[in-house]
């Protein structure tokens, strides 16, 4: 079977302030070595590809990918703002060129890269699903078909007959959504767009896009900077940094390498430098494990958590939270002096010492942050966001012999089984 994209060497290149390269004679010498498979003789000599640094005339927005994409797979596209995601997405969805490359593609493909993406605002919702229908190669009658399938989904039937330019951004991507899905496309491009919709409906586009992958044999691209959409979504996920392809692969893999490679993961036990919200009159100033030794699963978890009282007064019926994330930056456990009834008193300018016991530790193999929360005198002093980062090695949890398999849910539990 054909795969449903194939990309050989893509690259992309702009120019910084300026279309094309600006003259004639830049054309021709760029043309000429492209067609030549030489290197651009305008790119000044030893120029990186880095978006933010404009030291260059010229920047790489992508770089020498090479990509498979099969038909039915539903592939993450993940990375930092200015990785190039977008631009390989346009360059797919025939919106800009590549500079050098080839690109193979097997069947229609319908794009959503932005808030109305291929609407006119003076037409209305109706006029609007017949003209992107149109754009997509659908004859009449077979948008006709699809009509009251596209409202129903959109949940805009009221407002069908009205100029999309009275539309909320919310309305906009629902019908755009809906078009560019119900249309029957072989392959289905969707952009950050859907962040904007509220969450039943982006519940709703998931699950349409999982229809469309697995029960429909389409082909979806989806970019996201929400990672459990992309884990609960795509099998595999592509990984751009500075418009290189930085991993492929396994998406739970992938998501790993991204959150590690972004430096987002500290081990500083002062918290310094780190960004943080509260009036301050309370701080978190160190934390510290009970030892260096590997943690494991099934160990028994103690830490110390120093805060300080920074002004001159007693500050009673404090509260200390801590949330516990994964690899995916999703919660899975909630520490809470509140929950255990403990009320805690700072005296002035002095300094107190919180342990936390964690017996028997039921997560399995990953890495966690920790997420630091103080609240006093009624309002929040300190919220640290991934303060902290810690991990977790696999161990004999169920003292069988066997090790926990890996990747299989959040936490380990302590059961039985019998036969009856």
């Amino acid at each position: 079977m054909k795969p449903a994209i194939s990309i050989e060497n893509l690259s992309k290149q702009y120019r910084l302030g300026v279309i094309g390269t600006g003259t004639l004679t830049h054309d021709l010498k760029r043309w000429w070595a492209n067609v030549r498979g030489k290197e651009d003789p305008t790119m000044k000599i030893g120029m990186e590809n880095k978006l933010a640094e404009a030291g260059g005339e010229y920047i790489w927005a992508l770089r020498d990918i090479n990509l498979e994409v099969k038909q039915g797979e539903v592939l993450g596209i993940i990375g930092k703002n200015g990785a190039g995601k977008s631009t390989l997405l346009k360059i797919l969805s025939r919106v800009t060129s590549p500079t050098t490359g080839i690109i193979k593609m097997n069947g229609r493909v319908a794009s959503l890269l932005e808030v109305g993406t291929g609407f006119h605002p003076e037409l209305t919702g109706r006029e609007n699903v017949f003209l992107n229908g149109a754009i997509l190669g659908m004859t009449r009658n077979e948008i006709k078909a699809k009509f009251d399938e596209i409202v129903d989904f959109a949940g805009v039937g009221k407002y069908i007959d009205t100029p999309v330019k009275r539309y909320s951004s919310g309305m906009y991507v629902r019908l755009a959504f809906a078009v560019a899905a119900h249309l029957e496309p072989k392959i289905l491009i969707v952009d950050e767009v859907l962040a904007v919709g509220d969450a039943e409906f982006q519940k709703k586009a998931i699950g349409k896009m999982q229809e469309e992958s697995q029960g429909k044999g389409r082909t979806v691209l989806f970019v996201s900077h929400n990672m459990g959409a992309i884990q609960n979504l795509c099998n595999q996920t592509l990984l751009l940094n500075n418009g290189y392809m930085s991993k492929f692969g396994n998406t739970n893999n992938v998501i790993k390498e991204y959150f590690y490679s972004n430096d987002v993961f500290t081990r500083d036990n002062t918290f310094t430098g780190i960004k943080r919200e509260g009036k301050g009159d309370i701080r978190f100033t160190s934390i510290v494990f009970n030892s260096n030794h590997q943690i494991t699963c099934g160990s028994n978890l103690i830490f110390s958590i120093k805060l300080l009282n920074t002004t001159k007064r007693e500050i009673k019926g404090s509260r200390i939270d801590i949330g516990i994330d994964n690899s995916m930056n999703i919660r899975i456990a909630h520490l809470s002096s509140q929950t255990l009834n403990k009320s805690i008193s700072f005296l002035p300018e002095k300094e107190i010492e919180m342990k936390f016991h964690i017996e028997n530790l039921p997560l399995v193999p990953d890495r966690y942050g920790l997420t630091l929360y103080c609240e006093g005198s009624g309002i929040i002093q300190d919220w640290i966001k991934n303060a902290y980062f810690f991990d977790v090695d696999n161990a004999d949890f169920y003292q069988s012999g066997k090790l926990p398999p890996l990747g299989q849910g959040n936490i380990l539990l302590k059961y039985q089984i019998e036969q009856i």
